[in-house]
């Protein structure tokens, strides 16, 4: 054994072999006989048998740094695929927004018929409360004095109301039984308006709409009791004055078999108070030129009642009789030998507020057949 030896480590061959501490340029490899060039220190003679710590360290940090090269192509292409991901997601998204192509919302849940903008449903639940104040406050009332402090244009009713209870009977309501039944939104010429159903005791149903006037929600009176100068079976019997103005519902007859007439012909009802599916007795027939203003109101009315459709934009389902349109009108009898003629003045509305304005869009020319 070499003197003063140790064991070093060869970067020619990779053996292991047993040289004097000398400078490295002297040193030479047992094994292969050349200079191993690279010296890596001594290794105690304890673990001659094993290779040198150094050598351990290094070839460790060799294979580590093979690994560590080996990965960064396969992290290179990882992070362009994400990136090439990315890019397709966002172009892709741009390309469906331009193209109008959007992912479905949720529908929203469905809304009550009084939700039709979430400032009417503000109104709604402002005004009910007091909807119902008016209306059981007018039915508990037993003197026009007291009715009249909750009807819209009190002044301008109260000869009315005076008339009309001379003539027709008032219907007797138990105001905590009433049940409200139906509620919405109506859009009248003066502004936003309430309509509402209500169930009575005895299965009458009350057709009531409040208007809102200086802070209180008053009753429209007139639509209410569907008012009529006279009771309309009296007027065609011969009773009350030759001209009158009544609200009641008109129905078209023979609409297919006479559709190509220049004429449209029209019966008319009294309603009912309290039971709107009753019809009274029917009026003579009139016959109305298409081409007047009368014929072309009454045709886009039944039009417009054809469609599902009501006047200013009502949403509550209708309680009249099937193919009949409410009409507010001007009629006038005449008596010639014995008989009584009558003759369609005006079709002032067609509806039965208090309001003049027609309901419906006239056209200006004749009607198509």
């Amino acid at each position: 054994m070499v003197k003063n030896s140790y064991w070093f480590h060869c970067g020619r061959c990779g053996s292991l072999f047993r040289a004097r501490s000398l400078a490295t340029d002297v040193r030479v490899c047992t094994n292969c006989g050349r200079s191993p060039f690279l010296g890596f220190g001594a290794v105690a003679p304890e673990v001659q048998a094993q290779p040198a710590v150094a050598d351990i360290q290094v070839r460790h940090d060799t294979r580590n740094s093979r690994r560590k090269r080996k990965m960064l192509p396969v992290m290179a292409k990882v992070l362009l695929g994400w990136l090439a991901l990315v890019v397709v997601i966002v172009v892709g998204a741009q390309f469906l927004v331009g193209t109008g192509f959007e992912t479905k919302k949720p529908e929203s849940a469905p809304q009550s018929q009084v939700t039709a903008s979430e400032a009417d449903a503000a109104l709604i639940n402002r005004a009910m409360p007091l909807l119902q104040k008016t209306i059981g406050s007018f039915v508990d009332a037993r003197t026009p004095e007291e009715w009249s402090q909750f009807i819209l244009a009190p002044i301008a009713a109260a000869g009315r109301i005076d008339r009309y209870y001379s003539f027709n009977p008032r219907m007797n309501v138990v105001t905590e039984r009433l049940n409200l039944t139906h509620f919405g939104i109506v859009n009248l010429p003066a502004g936003k308006a309430i309509e509402c159903y209500w169930g009575a005791d005895g299965g009458e149903v009350l057709d009531t709409v409040f208007v809102e006037e200086n802070g209180e929600w008053l009753l429209d009176w007139n639509h209410y009791v569907r008012y009529s100068d006279y009771p309309w079976a009296s007027f065609l019997a011969g009773g009350g004055d030759e001209v009158g103005e009544f609200r009641l519902l008109a129905r078209e007859r023979l609409a297919d078999e006479r559709k190509n007439e220049d004429t449209i012909s029209i019966a008319l009802y009294a309603p009912y108070f309290g039971e709107p599916g009753k019809l009274g007795l029917a009026s003579p027939e009139f016959l109305i030129k298409r081409s007047s203003k009368n014929g072309r109101m009454l045709d886009a009315a039944f039009k417009l009642n054809k469609n599902g459709k009501h006047v200013f934009d009502s949403i509550l389902p209708s309680i009249d009789p099937q193919g009949l349109v409410r009409v507010r009108v001007k009629v006038r009898r005449i008596k010639e030998a014995d008989k009584n003629q009558f003759e369609l003045e005006e079709v002032i509305a067609c509806h039965w507020f208090s309001t003049d304005v027609p309901g419906v869009e006239i056209p200006e020319d004749s009607p198509t057949k």
